[in-house]
């Protein structure tokens, strides 16, 4: 791995059917609207789009999404960025019954951005900081506005568990 790469992985615990989920996490005009990591998503074709994420550091990326894989059978999204950052993000949605769903987050990119590869060397702990800040914010979102599973299903007060 360069020293421009990064690699993420994660998991969303919600108490959500696995097909919400999915149908949330496949709907990206609307993330602005849950996940405050995303700051605007404009259309710029048929399928793709551009968004741009701000976390907590004071700088913005500006990347281009294009669907590789939609699966809402086997509940898979990936798509190849381009842009500040260039790569691949790869959703996997599975079904753990009453207690709802988890999602399965990798990502495996490259930093374009001039501003940010001068730092890479030393920001990288800060970049995956910013990174894990962006994510728990979006795991924090995806519920909300969604009709939960059952009221015991082993989530805390904020409608999540884990990551």
């Amino acid at each position: 791995m360069s020293r421009h790469e990064m690699r993420f992985a994660g998991r969303w615990r919600a108490p959500l059917p696995a097909g919400t989920m999915y149908a949330k996490l496949a709907d990206i005009e609307h993330y602005p609207g849950w996940w405050p990591a995303f700051r605007s998503v404009r259309q710029t074709g048929e399928q793709e789009c551009e968004v741009v994420i701000r976390s907590m550091l004071p700088y913005e990326l500006t990347v281009r999404l294009r669907p590789l894989v939609q699966d809402p059978v086997e509940r898979v999204l990936e798509a190849a960025l381009e842009g500040d950052i260039t790569g691949i993000v790869r959703w996997r949605v599975g079904d753990v019954g009453e207690r709802g769903c988890v999602a399965f987050f990798t990502e495996h990119v490259s930093v374009t951005k001039a501003a940010l590869r001068r730092w890479m060397p030393l920001a990288r702990p800060f970049f995956h900081l910013n990174h894990a800040v962006s994510m728990r914010s979006g795991r924090r979102g995806v519920v909300v506005g969604v009709e939960p599973l059952g009221a015991d299903g082993g989530v805390d007060a904020r409608g999540v568990t884990g990551q």
